[in-house]
């Protein structure tokens, strides 16, 4: 079974529930000290790594939070991405992480008509910062940026089976698995089952990467594919949120040494009254956990699937600095493929527009730590 998916298997009896970091409306929360080590001698987040080291790209997707319309509320989808970039050392331990969860809705109106503006790019509870909003209802008066952090910093220098093995209590029926130690208290009272879940994921799908200094998490995300009703064509409301992701490693010259990029795009889909079509309890799978599935190698002109193309593009942006992979000739080949890659190595390999991959490989650059 692929590793990509034996990983999505393992959590997903958690996701099924729906329990994604923080809800709607952050609810204050009061966890209880409860003894525990503290791990000696751990690195620094983003310390140089010595010889060889593993990146991984964890994702734990839901939509368990869309709505269907009724007499009060219209409906609203909603898509919670859960991404990590974690570059582990050979003995498996966390020498860097950084953590974000994309949170975007796609609100309809009565007539199932967007009531959302799908042009404005899709953001990540990082990017919002204190325009989140956690900090005024957060009972230690900390935002969702701050709180991560400091979950962040307490995992370096930890194996994922130790972060796995954290002590939590459950505050409410949105916070099933707040951490109860004495190092976290004062700073972390979100529920962090999702966040634990994603390193897991980076770990399971970890690559090999040489020399590097340190690692960097990026996004792009998009609303416009979304639609609403159109009866006359017998069209259905959809919202899609198409989350493109990178983890990428640099040395110490900021050249890549690591990259694994991968797309989570997610379609929700209503009937002309509103209701729910997609079952919103299933667990949305990448382009990447699709391989085969996802369908690109019957309309490739090189009969490559995406997997296969996006793994051609990492392997080509290693080696180069950011600067050197943002400037990539590309050309127009119809209106959805606007940036192609056109260089003699890429040819038979890679026939996909790039632009978001390489967006999000550039803030990955620009969070590396």
């Amino acid at each position: 079974m692929n590793k990509k998916l034996l990983a999505l298997l393992l959590i997903m009896g958690l996701l099924a529930l729906g329990v994604f970091g923080c809800g709607d409306a952050p609810a204050e929360e009061a966890p209880e000290e409860t003894p525990e080590e503290t791990p000696e001698d751990t690195p620094e987040n983003g310390e140089a790594v010595d010889g060889s080291a593993r990146l991984g790209l964890g994702i734990v997707p839901s939509i368990a939070r869309s709505r269907d319309a009724d007499e009060d509320l219209a409906a609203q989808a909603q898509a919670d991405v859960v991404m990590a970039a974690v570059l582990f050392d050979e003995e498996g331990r966390v020498v860097s992480v950084t953590i974000d969860n994309a949170q975007n809705r796609v609100a309809f109106d009565e007539e199932m008509q967007l009531d959302t503006d799908v042009s404005a790019p899709g953001t990540t509870k990082a990017e919002l910062g204190d325009d989140y909003g956690m900090r005024r209802v957060s009972e230690i008066e900390k935002e969702w940026d701050e709180q991560i952090a400091a979950f962040e910093e307490w995992m370096i220098g930890q194996t994922v089976e130790e972060i796995k093995g954290l002590p939590v209590k459950v505050v409410d029926e949105a916070h099933q698995h707040v951490p109860d130690i004495p190092e976290l208290t004062t700073s972390v009272t979100i529920t962090v089952e999702s966040y634990i879940a994603a390193v897991e994921h980076a770990y399971e799908n970890s690559v090999e990467v040489e020399n590097a200094e340190t690692a960097g998490l990026g996004s792009e995300i998009s609303l416009r594919r979304s639609r609403g009703l159109d009866a006359d064509n017998d069209i259905m409301p959809m919202a899609q949120f198409d989350n493109t992701m990178a983890a990428v490693a640099f040395d110490a010259d900021g050249v890549i040494v690591g990259a694994i990029i991968d797309n989570a795009q997610i379609r929700v889909n209503y009937d002309e009254e509103g209701q729910l079509t997609t079952d919103k309890t299933e667990v949305p799978l990448t382009k990447a956990q699709l391989e085969d599935d996802y369908g690109m190698r019957r309309v490739s002109e090189i009969e490559k699937e995406w997997y296969e193309q996006i793994a051609a593009l990492e392997e080509w942006m290693v080696g180069q600095t950011v600067d050197e992979v943002l400037g990539m000739p590309v050309k127009v080949v119809d209106e959805a493929h606007q940036h192609v890659p056109d260089v003699p190595e890429l040819t038979t390999s890679v026939t996909i527009t790039v632009e978001s991959y390489l967006a999000a490989v550039a803030e990955a650059y620009e969070n590396a730590r």
